[in-house]
């Protein structure tokens, strides 16, 4: 099986997968440049199924990829889920205390998670985004450095492939930091196992605004006693004031009450897209 994921080799996302697999599961990696292009090798047949971030405990939805599955990757649907716990670790090229540090690389999500340690311990060092935890890393380790005196956040592993030296250990802002990831898989295909189920849908455009439009779609479930466990609104990108709502629910859309819900949905919504339905284990 080939099995896309943003890369290179090191980043949280690589630890996550190997994780989430069976011991002594083998695949083809397909290491992409982004979370995009891991979902997108999936609808373009070049991977079998994907492994990318959705939320994460303290920062949220993983945004990037709530818009694609929304607008670029129509033939494709959640799967399955894993969650993952992130150690992040301050890694450098060679020894350096903290106040020698002045340049800090990461990927935006890790930068985030790591802000309030970044804030207090580093408050010397200019914050740069790359596009992953591990391309951090490969950056600050070769050499020469085009950041000298600089830091990666990123994986344990991550600093044994390019040779780097861990600074600081653990410095997420939270203990619990937990990552969930899902499995992109394409359209059509059906999920198995498991006890317990979620369902993961997209709606957007209830009619013409009126005070509580959304609580009534809403409503929809909690009459049928369908436990809504996550909802954000993203811009539906056609002009402010115009939403779409991500919902996480309890239950398969097999079960008649998740069914005869969502069909009460797509009453009230002008669109009404099923991104997944799945075992949570």
């Amino acid at each position: 099986m080939r099995i896309a994921y943003l890369g290179p080799a090191g980043t949280f996302t690589e630890d996550a997968l190997r994780g989430a697999l069976a011991d002594g599961v083998g695949f083809e990696p397909l290491r992409t440049a982004t979370i995009r292009e891991a979902i997108l090798a999936v609808e373009q047949g070049e991977a079998d199924r994907a492994l990318v971030p959705f939320e994460n405990s303290i920062e949220g939805s993983v945004r990037v990829t709530l818009d694609t599955l929304a607008f670029d990757a129509q033939g494709v649907a959640v799967v399955g889920e894993h969650d993952f716990s992130v150690r992040a670790h301050l890694i450098a090229e060679r020894p350096l205390a903290l106040s020698a540090v002045r340049t800090v690389l990461s990927h935006p999500q890790p930068l985030a998670q790591c802000a309030r340690f970044l804030r207090e311990q580093l408050p010397q060092a200019e914050q740069i985004t790359a596009t992953s935890t591990a391309e951090a890393v490969r950056t600050v380790c070769e050499s020469p450095s085009p950041y000298p005196s600089a830091a990666a956040i990123g994986a344990r592993a991550a600093a044994e492939l390019y040779g780097g030296v861990v600074l600081a250990e653990g410095i997420e802002d939270e203990a619990n930091n937990v990552t969930r990831f899902v499995w992109i898989a394409p359209a059509g295909t059906e999920a198995s196992g498991g006890e317990a189920w979620k369902t993961t849908l997209v709606f957007s455009e209830l009619g013409e605004d009126h005070p509580g439009a959304l609580v009534n779609a809403l409503r929809e479930f909690s009459s049928r006693e369908v436990n809504l466990t996550r909802i954000e609104s993203r811009p539906l990108r056609l002009g402010l004031g115009r939403y779409m709502f991500f919902c996480d629910l309890e239950g398969a859309l097999s079960e008649a009450r998740v069914a005869e819900a969502v069909g009460a949905l797509r009453d009230k919504a002008e669109s009404v897209r099923i991104l997944g339905s799945y075992p949570t284990r």
